[in-house]
């Protein structure tokens, strides 16, 4: 009995190894404007614009460079 634990202890250590996990490859990340996607880019865009339509027509309506048929 001890005579089969003295001969398994003088196996080489280097049997033992330990296959370690390769890194999973780099992929870089899409380009993004202030981390968002290209949907969300698109409603800013679009609040922007109608707020730029909106407030150009009241500024044009304040001035009276144009006037309202019904008045």
């Amino acid at each position: 009995m001890l005579d089969d634990f003295r001969n398994t202890s003088e196996q080489p250590y280097q049997e033992q190894t330990v296959q370690t996990p390769e890194p999973p490859e780099y992929k870089p990340a899409t380009p993004r404007f202030l981390g968002m996607t290209p949907f969300q880019r698109f409603i800013i865009v679009f609040l922007l614009f109608m707020l730029v339509c909106v407030l150009g027509s009241f500024c044009l309506l304040v001035t009276e460079r144009i006037i309202p048929p019904f008045f």
